[in-house]
């Protein structure tokens, strides 16, 4: 089962965001190890074995499943204009993750506020894929996936194989429409055609 995390923020003009995508600069991607150590080995180590022993997959399972949590707030956080109300489809384990991760709610409340690059406070919204597909509709679900697979591609480099398991639409994009990978990493803003 998927998940909708949006944080709660003003909604900006389409336009406003694909503008903002189009004019970005080449730069740096976002390695794992810094997204690690902006959540801080202490709690990685803790939520990593929460989920191992809740689980019972393999502490490398967890630890992409941890990573690709840290990677959807860091998207939620840099881009706040661009993604501001969008459905960005992970799975059921990625949002129990943020749940975890929410709990702690000293540490959390630190990763939003002072270590990512945003500085607000990720507010958690959930809704399920189902229920999302009846609200918005094709057309607007493929324009939003437009918007935001480009910023993750911009912030941490390509989806691998490894990615397919959390993010709903792009394994949909791979496995059903037999895209591959290079060209996912490809896709530009609707504006950018």
């Amino acid at each position: 089962m998927s998940t909708q995390t949006a944080p709660q923020t003003t909604v900006s003009s389409a336009q406003a965001a694909q503008a903002a995508q189009a004019t970005r600069p080449a730069h740096r991607t976002i390695s794992a190890e810094e997204l690690r150590a902006l959540l801080g080995e202490t709690l990685h180590t803790e939520v990593v074995e929460y989920f191992v022993r809740q689980t019972g997959e393999t502490p490398a399972e967890v630890e992409r499943q941890v990573l690709e949590c840290l990677r959807y707030l860091y998207l939620i956080s840099s881009h706040r204009t661009e993604l501001s109300g969008l459905f960005l489809p992970v799975e059921q384990h990625i949002d129990e993750i943020w749940h975890y991760l929410i709990l702690q709610t000293r540490e959390y409340r630190a990763l939003c506020e002072e270590r990512l690059p945003g500085g607000f406070f990720i507010e958690h919204r959930s809704i399920g894929y189902e229920a999302y597909q009846q609200e918005p509709g094709r057309e607007r679900s493929i324009e939003e996936a437009l918007r935001w697979i480009p910023l993750y591609c911009w912030e941490f480099g390509p989806f691998d194989e490894g990615a397919l398991p959390h993010w709903t639409i792009v394994r949909f994009l791979h496995e059903r429409m037999r895209m591959p990978l290079s060209d996912i990493a490809d896709l530009q803003p609707e504006n950018a055609r």
